[in-house]
């Protein structure tokens, strides 16, 4: 088993820092490393990592992207200690809203993982073709899709659904219900390293994936946190770490600044700048969602907790901004694709635009805004979950419509030891104990 591809450690390492504005043309030329082998690729990616941080930025970058929490606080413009006093909701009422938290998740990620990684046109292709558009229902094994691409068609056919008896397993449901378990292992004020014990002890390595699987191998080598987010990680600015920690929205209700701050010790382990800051942009905006009821309040709630001379805060007040010049959700689709297409399809900028995208234009619907998220193609199962995380906490359970919710029949499948087969209801009561002891 190849867990290390080294050429392709090098490519998408050359693209993170050219996109991190790091001044690159003192490294190896394409034409070297092209006609290198294996072992001199991994020689040549070690030296890389060795001297990574002696990378000067070029001249004129305009972005500030720190990685550390008191400068990432001194950027965001909040400047404060994140209080640990948030809402208090009746226990009936905050049940109701955590509960359709983990549904509006789980209903995002079952409609976009037979997709997952998908470019639009060929999902609209597909619905098109089964008169299907725009998409209004799961996906199911009946609509064969037509791709060249063996790995589509095989996911496709692995997640379309004919009858669900749960959420199947996915990670961006086994990460919700880890973070889950750190709080309910080490507390509220778990640090970084607690995540790492409890990665090591639940979660089976090779469903990890991308910076991950990186930080997942950096441990196992011996790496030291925070290294382990760097060290031979091209992926610590992808879509990872944001689909994390959505529990950290869930348990703090009204507080997003809170939420923010257990998201970085989280996401710290093994991301990045926007990496890092897109798992404290959705945290927050889950947790102002409990107190905020207007959409584009609860998304600048979120913005207000990153550093605002980062490229996220810049493409997610642009998504803003476009929503309020156009009213149609395709065309704002088609100018954020031109704007953020350069990204690769799991990185974190595009996606997090694609999700403000969704629940600008879905107006506090549940099908409408995870429909859109699937539409928009690209790391589609991450993207519908999050904002059906948002849009599950606005409405609460009982609001979902039962067309979206009773396929799940209340249960997801984990591969998280001792987690094999949650119900959906035990684990946001397990959610609401956290708060309320």
């Amino acid at each position: 088993m190849k867990l290390i591809n080294w050429r392709e450690i090098w490519k998408y390492e050359l693209i993170q820092l050219q996109e991190q504005g790091k001044d690159t043309a003192g490294l190896l030329p394409e034409s070297v490393i092209s006609a290198m082998t294996e072992d001199e690729l991994e020689r040549a990616c070690r030296e890389l990592y060795a001297r990574i941080d002696e990378l000067e930025t070029v001249s004129g970058c305009r972005f500030v992207e720190p990685s550390h929490w008191p400068e990432i606080m001194r950027e965001s413009g909040t400047n404060h200690i994140p209080s640990t006093e948030g809402d208090t909701l009746p226990f009936g009422e905050l049940f109701d809203r955590i509960y359709g938290a983990w549904l509006g998740r789980a209903a995002g990620c079952l409609l976009g993982k037979p997709v997952e990684g998908w470019p639009r046109e060929l999902i609209r292709d597909l619905l098109e073709r089964h008169h299907s558009y725009p998409l209004n229902h799961y996906f199911t094994i009946r609509h064969t899709p037509q791709v060249e691409e063996q790995w589509m068609l095989e996911e496709y056919e692995r997640n379309a659904i004919e009858y669900c008896k749960a959420m199947p397993r996915d990670d961006d449901m086994d990460y919700t219900i880890l973070a889950l378990k750190t709080v309910e292992t080490h507390g509220t004020d778990f640090d970084t390293s607690n995540v790492a014990e409890m990665w090591l002890m639940y979660l089976p390595p090779y469903m990890t994936y991308t910076a991950e699987r990186a930080a997942y191998l950096n441990l196992c080598a011996g790496v030291s946190i925070p290294r382990t987010a760097v060290h031979l990680n091209p992926y610590r600015e992808w879509i990872g770490a944001q689909i994390r920690t959505d529990l950290y929205g869930y348990i703090n209700p009204g507080n997003p600044a809170r939420a923010a701050e257990m998201a970085y010790r989280d996401a710290a382990l093994s991301h990045t700048g926007n990496g890092i800051y897109g798992a404290m942009f959705a945290a927050a905006m889950i947790a102002a969602s409990f107190t905020e009821s207007d959409i584009e309040a609860v998304i600048r709630a979120g913005l207000a907790q990153i550093p605002v001379r980062s490229r996220l805060f810049e493409a997610i007040s642009w998504v803003i901004d476009e929503s309020r010049r156009e009213s149609d959700w395709e065309s704002a689709g088609d100018r954020l694709l031109e704007r953020y297409g350069h990204y690769h399809r799991t990185h974190v900028i595009n996606n997090a635009a694609i999700v403000i995208l969704a629940l600008l234009y879905g107006e506090g619907d549940l099908e409408k805004t995870i429909s859109i998220a699937v539409m928009m193609g690209l790391d589609t199962d991450c993207n519908a979950a999050t904002a059906g995380s948002v849009i599950g906490v606005l409405n609460g359970a009982v609001r979902l419509p039962d067309k979206w919710i009773a396929p799940l029949h209340d249960q997801i499948e984990s591969y998280l030891a001792g987690e094999e087969s949650p119900r959906i209801s035990q684990l946001a009561l397990r959610t609401v104990r956290l708060i309320t002891q």
